[in-house]
């Protein structure tokens, strides 16, 4: 199934283009982003991190891999991406299926929680999954309250390498009972 494009009362949720590669670039190249991320990505980031992220991501999409990726855009905003999600349903639960960042300008707004309840909502009415596992470091409370906001139920500790240097992360499990049974 190609990635959808998704609305929420504030956001926009397109399918990553390589065309966001700039915006991307700007907003991610940015510690207070980067440091609560596992090491699978570069620091310092590379100035051509963004494009290379996009070109790889679109060509595994491309060779048939199950992979959503979503760029987050303000509605009536100038068009440009702030933030990323993405979404592999059928990945190895115990690093997680999602993964997201939102630009530092952004952030305590509720934004990253608008855009995954819809991504949430695609992942359990679209694909009709009856789990999946996300993963955050533990010293990240704005990532937790996602979680906890949207659904998640904490299963335990993990040990995952991330660059601020923690190696123990959150495991939670979001299920479409807990989902689809909340107060909206």
């Amino acid at each position: 199934m190609q990635t959808p494009l998704l609305q929420t009362r504030r956001l926009i949720l397109r399918p990553m283009a390589l065309s966001d590669a700039p915006a991307i670039q700007r907003h991610f190249n940015n510690w207070n982003v980067i440091k609560t991320l596992a090491r699978v990505v570069p620091w310092p980031y590379p100035d051509d991190g963004a494009e290379v992220f996009i070109k790889r991501e679109l060509a595994k999409i491309a060779a048939g891999e199950e992979i959503h990726h979503w760029v987050l855009v303000p509605r009536g905003g100038h068009g440009e991406a702030i933030g990323n999600i993405n979404f592999k349903p059928h990945a190895d639960g115990r690093k997680g299926n999602r993964g997201f960042w939102l630009a530092e300008p952004y952030w305590n707004q509720g934004l990253m929680t608008e855009a995954v309840a819809a991504v949430n909502d695609f992942a359990f009415l679209a694909l009709g999954l009856e789990s999946f596992c996300v993963c955050n470091v533990a010293s990240n409370v704005a990532s937790r309250r996602v979680k906890q906001k949207t659904g998640a139920e904490f299963l335990g500790h993990i040990e995952l390498a991330h660059h601020n240097g923690e190696s123990k992360a959150e495991q939670w499990k979001v299920t479409r009972a807990s989902w689809l049974g909340r107060d909206r």
